[in-house]
């Protein structure tokens, strides 16, 4: 059901432009389809689910006190960011998109930030310089906007607090752990950082392993590999701005924690999302994890209503496993 109307799984697959569905109860693989012409060995990209895995590898790094408070602003770590938007920021708020940082994320705008971003790759450039390009919009810590760029500034705090880069902290310390299937894949730009933000690519089943991991609370095989704290924060609103819902500080009816997203009406569940319709959906109510791949060309034009339709679609999926 969707707004009191009754709708068929099989259409929202359609119109949602699924190219991959993967469904998981308990620890029994029970469903998977792939659609246009895809495959289940295909790697698929996850665009901004790839933030949740950054996270993850953040909440590792607290862990082994390679940072020590969240209220510390970016720039202890990163001084290349004094002068910018970022200056003065707690790294707290630029996990929970609330940086106060400008940013125009309108794929469908030739000249916003999130395209000119994007031509880095293309044209050749630097993520960390294009980072400090930019601007402050409003006071930190009171308004939930979505800022891709905050979460390569996360990536930058990561690298100088632990002195590694992000493909050997991630094989080492969730890669190698999560059971995966297949190697991963990262998009690079030219200095050969990785695209944190939503540059990953891994084949659909693994995606749902990640799913799985944050699902029980970290363990993997009677190994803690994710601090259970770390993972709870993340899923929990904090402040008036992050929590679900329509409100008038955010851009976003979504609520949000550590880069996690919240759906409206939370029964246990919550969610990684990703630009054309990717998604790690999770529910612990009914031990289901969901993780659907898509090429959804409306995704943008549809804004929130698009998204709101899939965790109404996944919920149903999830309940009647």
């Amino acid at each position: 059901m969707y707004k009191g109307e009754a709708r068929r799984i099989e259409d929202y697959l359609t119109s949602s432009g699924a190219t991959a569905l993967v469904v998981v109860k308990d620890n029994i693989l029970i469903h998977q389809s792939y659609y246009q012409g895809t495959r289940e060995l295909d790697k698929r990209i996850s665009w901004s689910v790839a933030k949740r895995f950054l996270s993850a590898l953040f909440g590792l790094a607290i862990e082994e006190g390679h940072i020590k408070d969240l209220n510390s602003p970016v720039t202890d770590y990163v001084p290349s960011l004094k002068g910018t938007g970022y200056e003065g920021v707690t790294i707290k708020n630029v996990l929970q998109m609330s940086s106060g940082v400008y940013f125009n994320e309108d794929y469908g705008d030739f000249n916003s930030d999130i395209n000119r971003f994007g031509r880095i790759m293309a044209l050749g450039g630097s993520f960390d310089d294009f980072a400090a390009t930019l601007t402050s919009e409003r006071e930190q810590g009171t308004f939930m906007h979505y800022v891709s760029i905050d979460t390569h500034v996360i990536g930058m705090v990561l690298r100088a607090a632990t002195g590694h880069s992000i493909s050997d902290y991630f094989d080492k310390k969730l890669w190698s752990k999560l059971g995966a299937e297949q190697d991963a894949m990262y998009i690079t730009d030219p200095t050969g950082q990785p695209m944190v933000l939503g540059g990953l690519n891994l084949i659909t089943r693994d995606y749902a392993r990640m799913g799985m991991l944050y699902r029980d609370k970290g363990i993997i095989n009677g190994e803690q590999v994710v601090p259970v704290q770390w993972i709870e924060d993340s899923i929990t609103p904090d402040a008036s701005h992050l929590m679900p819902g329509k409100r008038d500080n955010a851009t976003t009816d979504f609520g949000y924690g550590y880069q996690w997203s919240l759906p409206s009406d939370m029964d246990q569940d919550f969610l990684a999302m990703g630009v054309y319709g990717q998604y790690i959906y999770i529910n612990r109510k009914y031990n289901v994890v969901i993780a659907q791949n898509s090429a959804n060309r409306d995704f943008m034009s549809n804004g929130y209503e698009s998204k709101s339709i899939a965790v109404a679609a996944l919920r149903a999926i999830a309940q009647y496993q």
